[in-house]
């Protein structure tokens, strides 16, 4: 934290303010997004702070993200074979290409 510092009277001065400390034993964190997707961190340290009644977390490692696949549906398949006029194979596999994006998958098979 702070250069020259021995963690020993760092630990100290932090206990006196009413600060604690605590590493918890982790191998990853996963942090869920809202719009489904997620941002995993590998291999992960966390350190549990307590102060003035609150708990925060510190998370360091290595994060990368994970998108979802899309969700299409077999209505989804449904509506770009009659637009289309193409197979149900072709609309799953253009539908996948364009992350479940309709217009763009008809548009795409139209052409």
């Amino acid at each position: 934290m702070f250069p020259g510092l021995n963690p020993k009277k760092m630990q100290a001065m932090m206990k006196q303010m009413g600060i604690a400390q605590e590493e918890i034993d982790v191998e990853r964190v996963i942090i869920e997004k809202t719009d489904g997707n997620k941002i995993i961190i590998e291999p992960a340290s966390v350190t549990k702070v307590k102060m003035q009644g609150q708990e925060t977390f510190q998370i360091a490692g290595e994060a990368h993200d994970e998108t979802s696949a899309p969700e299409i549906t077999q209505d989804d398949i449904n509506t770009v074979v009659e637009k289309t006029g193409c197979t149900s194979d072709q609309a799953e596999e253009v539908l996948n290409s364009v992350n479940g994006d309709l217009a763009e998958a008809i548009l795409e098979l139209s052409s």
